[in-house]
Formats: C-alpha cells, sequence, structure tokens
C-alpha cells in the first residue's frame, strides 16, 4: 500500500508527541493506511480508526495494517462517512484527539469534514483536531468555514517536531509535496 506523503509528517507528529498519547483516545478519520493512528496506537492510545462508511474496501484496508502491524485485536475500525450523522458518529465515546491526514484534498469535502470535526469538537470540548494537509492551490481556504462552524486554526511548524519534508517517504513524485499540519478547536468564544 502507498501512504501519501502526509501521513508519514502527521505520523512524525504523533511520534515526537508520544508522551501526550499515551492513554489518550486517537480518532484518525479518513484514515487510509491509518499510519498515524497506528503509531498512537503504538504510543499506548486507545485508537479509532475511520474512514468512509460508504466504501468497505477503505474499511478493509485499515483492518489489513491493523493486522500488519500486530494490533488488530486492540484497534477499533468504524465507518465514519464525512457529514452524515451515523450511529456510529453519535455512539463514539470521549475523544481527547482526532487525526486526519490529508483530508482536505477536495475543497468539495472541506464542509463534510468541518461539520463532522464540529460536531466531535462540541461534544469533546478539551479535544483537538490535528491534520496535515498538502497544499495543492494557493486559493483553496477553509477560513470561512472555519468561522461558520466556530473553529479556530493554529499552524505547527514542522521544525517544531522535526518533521523533515524535503524527501517525504522517498517520494519522488512529480509537483508540490508542500506540507502543512494544522490544529484545529472550538473558538473560544463558544
Amino acid at each position: 500500500m502507498y501512504t501519501w506523503p502526509c501521513a508519514p509528517v502527521l505520523a512524525q507528529y504523533v511520534w515526537h508527541h508520544r508522551h501526550s498519547f499515551t492513554n489518550c483516545t486517537v480518532l484518525e478519520i479518513g484514515a487510509g493506511t491509518a499510519l498515524p493512528g497506528i503509531v498512537a496506537a503504538k504510543c499506548g492510545a486507545q485508537v479509532i480508526l475511520s474512514d468512509s462508511g460508504q466504501l468497505p474496501k477503505c474499511l478493509r484496508n485499515c483492518q489489513m495494517s491493523c493486522q500488519a502491524n500486530g494490533i488488530a485485536g486492540s484497534v477499533a475500525v468504524i465507518g465514519l462517512t464525512w457529514g452524515l450523522f451515523t450511529p456510529e458518529l453519535l455512539h463514539l465515546g470521549p475523544i481527547d484527539t482526532i487525526l486526519g491526514s490529508d483530508c482536505f484534498y477536495d475543497p468539495a469535502v472541506f464542509e463534510d469534514i468541518l461539520v463532522t470535526v464540529s460536531y466531535l469538537l462540541e461534544h469533546n470540548p478539551r479535544a483537538q483536531f490535528v491534520c496535515s494537509y498538502q497544499e495543492r492551490a494557493s486559493d483553496w481556504s477553509l477560513e470561512h468555514l472555519l468561522h461558520k462552524w466556530n473553529l479556530s486554526c493554529t499552524e505547527l511548524k514542522l521544525a517544531t517536531f522535526d518533521a523533515d519534508t524535503t524527501n517525504i517517504a522517498d517520494s519522488n513524485l512529480p509537483g508540490s509535496h508542500t506540507i502543512h499540519v494544522f490544529q484545529i478547536t472550538r473558538s473560544s468564544s463558544s
């Protein structure tokens, strides 16, 4: 399985902050190959991996990644579809951290992601959403949606957690590999 360039950067963030993940509950949304969630589980977090409930193949990929990494029995894999309020979303227990690697790949899904994240942060006020993002277009913005859903965003500088994006995952793919990591929380005015 190919791991997109954002996943190793977010996994590096988790590893750098591994002591803060011990005994925490982590939900990875849009998990795909689940690298950041697997690293969190290896660091002692209680992890729930999720991907679209409408794409069973994605959920099987998460399960296969857990099995390959020896954590199949201790990590839950659930179907969560961004923007839909399904029983899987409504019945989630307390969460400390939400992880998302390259979820913001298409402006058509930005609001669905933020609706889901806003709901989770509203029900887990001390939680944070940490996401990695590969810059694809300079005119893509979340600002109006963050404001609409009462969320605040802070960029986490890659150097603060020793991320090296000059040769991400030994990638030689053409194009830009500019990666950003953001922390999204509920706005303090809520």
